[in-house]
């Protein structure tokens, strides 16, 4: 069973930086899609960024040009590098990988960012 495993959550105060990773325990083959996600106390969880085999991304309009998704394909890991932080983000956020046979989820790293 592969797993993702996250680091480079925390707590960092408002206008800090931090820097996701998500590697997975088990090379993945044949991935379409690396993204993160967050979910936030109360509300339903939403697309932070992704990014294709292709090298083509995508942000939600409240991290663009703050946030930047990268993948290393020979590695099986997507990072998240985070400048810029607004209280706002802070949320538990989640790493996604899907391919052609499954989607697979990590268990989530608690980002807070302090006023």
């Amino acid at each position: 069973q592969v797993q993702l495993v996250e680091s480079g959550g925390g707590l960092v105060q408002a206008g800090g930086s931090l820097r996701l990773s998500c590697a997975a325990s088990a090379y993945i083959f044949s991935i379409n899609t690396m993204g993160w996600y967050r979910q936030a106390p109360g509300k339903q969880r939403e697309l932070v960024a992704s990014v294709l085999s292709s090298g083509s991304t995508n942000y939600a309009d409240s991290v663009k040009g703050r946030f930047t998704i990268s993948r290393d394909n020979a590695k099986n890991t997507v990072y998240l590098q985070m400048n810029s932080l607004k209280p706002e983000d802070t949320a538990v956020y989640y790493c996604n990988v899907v391919n052609m046979w499954s989607t697979y989820w990590g268990q989530g790293t608690q980002v807070t960012v302090s006023s």
